[in-house]
């Protein structure tokens, strides 16, 4: 009797480890397609060549502090108009070098907003204007081209990249001759608006205010004359891991959200593949942003 007994054991011992182990392939088996789905590289698209594309770079504020916030209307409204990215990152603290890292590809080893600079090397203008292209970076408050000052009023070169490089002083221009005819616009334009209305000193809804009334123009433009708008962030407050809100704008993008993790080596590379630029320092180590694009837009050639 014992026999049996011992043998009936083994046998439902033998069942339950098999079911065991079935169970637990059949649960790595699920861990790996979530795994997979999670990390699968977006799909590869041709990149468009828009006719114009305008950046615009906001102040020191969280993804969670601009997205769902009634005191930012437009922006919200916005994000409903093209591409939201809900895992879009600065690279550092404090504000300029972020700056740097979008128009140079890196911080350039500085972690301050010490001013002034002299700096040198290639950078998104002078990789444009090798190519025949043009690009001019509109500073709200500065009072002339090629301004070489630290501040003045609400203007403040630390978020002025451009005016670091004493060759490009003739494309650092103030924001008051930003055009009103947005075909006279260079391929690639940098917005700033000052301290009082990218969020810095003004409020978010200052800010919000600001890019309704300045951008807007454009942003509808942009829509039939194959072009694109780029409203990002520099950097958070310091209290979210530096998630900053990016919108991506233009008869190209899709709507909906994306949340493919960015910062602003991608932007970066996705403008140089936009127009068939070399990859400036940081930007030839990370992809161009892609899966947002309309197959049916104008493709790089």
């Amino acid at each position: 009797m014992r026999r049996v007994y011992h043998g009936a054991f083994v046998f439902a011992s033998r069942i339950f480890h098999q079911n065991i182990m079935l169970r637990n392939n059949m649960a790595l088996r699920w861990v790996a397609l979530l795994l997979a789905w999670d990390i699968a590289p977006v799909e590869a698209q041709h990149l468009h060549s828009p006719d114009h594309i305008v950046v615009v770079v906001e102040e020191n504020k969280s993804f969670a502090q601009i997205l769902g916030n009634p005191a930012a209307p437009y922006i919200n409204a916005l994000a409903k108009r093209g591409a939201l990215f809900t895992q879009s990152y600065g690279v550092t603290h404090p504000s300029q070098p972020n700056y740097f890292a979008l128009f140079s590809g890196s911080t350039l080893s500085i972690g301050s907003n010490a001013c002034p600079l002299e700096l040198s090397g290639a950078n998104l203008a002078s990789a444009l204007l090798e190519k025949g292209m043009s690009f001019i970076s509109y500073a709200e408050s500065m009072p002339e081209t090629g301004f070489e000052g630290c501040a003045y009023g609400a203007y403040m070169r630390k978020h002025n990249p451009v005016a670091n490089w004493k060759k490009l002083a003739a494309f650092n221009q103030p924001f008051s001759v930003f055009p009103q005819d947005f075909e006279k616009l260079p391929t690639v334009a940098l917005v700033i608006p000052d301290q009082r209305n990218d969020m810095h000193d003004g409020s978010i809804a200052q800010g919000d205010a600001w890019l309704a009334k300045n951008i807007e123009p454009y942003a509808q433009w942009a829509m039939t004359h194959n072009s694109l708008l780029i409203v990002t962030w520099d950097e958070d407050d310091g209290s979210a891991n530096n998630r900053v809100v990016t919108l991506f704008i233009g008869p190209m993008v899709k709507f909906g959200n994306s949340s493919q993790r960015i910062n602003h080596y991608n932007i970066l590379r996705t403008i140089e593949e936009s127009y068939g630029l070399p990859y400036l320092g940081e930007s030839a180590q990370v992809a161009p942003i892609g899966g947002v694009w309309q197959e049916s837009g104008r493709a790089r050639k």
